[in-house]
């Protein structure tokens, strides 16, 4: 399959996730759904396509999605692309969380395309993390534990919204050497830097602030998780969770110095920890699923 094949190359973690933990009859739109923007992702960051192409190319995954939602289905499209198809065309539950992930996701996609060789502003961070929280968040009730319930309102996306900001930290120097700039253009113009330039004070204040938020947004995350009933998609959560959060210590370690890689998060004592803390959290929720304002899941808006 296809699919499987892509993610598994990709991600080792995302593959164990959606084999162990996504509900058994969504496991393999769980796959198409990763491989998809997986691909499309890998597309845009080809060094032999310029930015018009890029942009070209990412316009005509934007109306195949769209024309898909229309009941729109194209005659020819590549392997790859036949996966979002395959989705659209079993998601006939409206407003699904599958099509906010979709959407979501996609809208992650044209900024990154959008963005590339430019500076961005805050409010432009601000809305490129939410997009990619709701997508992330919604692909996690959608696949794991459907139908169960789970909190809303912001909380329901803040863990997420961390490890977007801990995930631009942690990509920050190679980013910055393809032309993506993951720190705010007013924080540049303040300090009158550039964005390659990581090794200065200001800058490395910048990041603790940044590790400090990234950690206050997983705090939250784990009180939302506490509130979700069904185990497997705790689990998920919480392992999602820490795996940014050694990205996280090594950050600290380092005095908030950014590098290139972060190897040691792989090594086989941190999965050996991470393992240990995600199954104490997920085992023993500190507040019941009954929790007052909990309500089962619904149909989400596609944000």
């Amino acid at each position: 399959m296809l699919a499987a094949a892509i993610t598994r190359a990709a991600s080792r973690q995302t593959y164990l996730t959606i084999r162990l933990f996504v509900d058994r009859d969504r496991t393999a739109d769980a796959f198409r759904a990763y491989a998809y923007f997986r691909w499309l992702d890998d597309q845009l960051d080809r060094e032999k396509i310029d930015q018009l192409q890029r942009i070209a190319f990412v316009e005509r995954q934007v109306e195949l999605m769209d024309g898909c939602y229309r009941g729109e289905w194209p005659r020819q499209t590549s392997a790859e692309e036949r996966m979002l198809v395959d989705l659209i065309r079993g998601d006939t539950e409206e407003n699904s969380g599958l099509r906010a992930y979709i959407q979501n996701m996609m809208a992650v996609m044209v900024f990154d395309a959008n963005r590339r060789g430019r500076l961005i502003g805050q409010e432009e961070l601000a809305g490129y993390t939410r997009c990619l929280a709701v997508a992330v968040t919604e692909a996690l009730h959608y696949f794991i534990g459907h139908g169960s319930p789970s909190p809303r309102g912001e909380a329901r996306y803040i863990a997420v919204s961390g490890a977007h900001i801990t995930h631009m930290l942690r990509d920050t120097l190679d980013d910055a050497a393809a032309g993506y700039f993951n720190v705010q253009r007013e924080f540049l113009e303040t300090h009158q830097s550039a964005p390659q330039d990581v090794s200065g004070e200001a800058y490395r204040a910048w990041v603790k602030s940044r590790v400090r938020l990234a950690r206050a947004c997983f705090a939250a995350g784990r009180e939302a998780l506490a509130q979700v009933q069904n185990l497997r998609c705790r689990i998920s959560g919480h392992a999602y969770i820490a795996r940014f959060e050694a990205v996280l210590d090594v950050i600290e370690q380092d005095d908030y110095r950014l590098r290139s890689e972060y190897l040691q998060c792989e090594s086989p004592m941190i999965w050996i920890k991470m393992v240990w803390s995600v199954l104490r959290l997920a085992l023993n929720p500190r507040q019941p699923a009954s929790a007052p304002g909990i309500v089962p899941l619904k149909s989400p808006e596609g944000g």
